[in-house]
């Protein structure tokens, strides 16, 4: 992959990084104040106690996405960004546009999601 490219799928990764960063924070402190509210009905308990589990729930899918990212930014400097992790080979340019922190080809990706890699 030519160096051009590896810097335009870098500034992406960059500026989903710091926005993925905003949300698990802020997502955090939505939770934690969901804690805080005093209610005393046993329905508004039950709402508070649902969305705080959203909440976190959502950011521990922003933490994950956050983790690939910065895998592939450590890709990116190591010199192996765009390659398969599994099979070595080059990662389709059409997924790298969709999901710059793709780890696997379409291929190893099947096989991951079938348990067989």
């Amino acid at each position: 992959m030519d160096k051009r490219r590896v810097e335009a799928y870098k500034k992406r990764l960059l500026e989903k990084r710091d926005e993925l960063s905003r949300l698990v924070t802020r997502t955090d402190q939505d939770g934690r104040a969901a804690d805080e509210d005093t209610t005393q009905d046993v329905a508004d308990k039950a709402a508070n106690s649902y969305t705080k589990e959203f909440l976190f729930s959502q950011s521990d899918d922003n933490r994950r996405t956050l983790q690939l990212v910065n895998e592939a930014l450590a890709r990116i400097e190591a010199g192996t960004y765009g390659l398969c992790v599994a099979c070595q080979q080059e990662v389709q340019s059409k997924r790298l546009e969709a999901v710059p922190w793709a780890r696997h080809c379409i291929e190893c990706q099947e096989k991951q999601e079938q348990g067989l890699l």
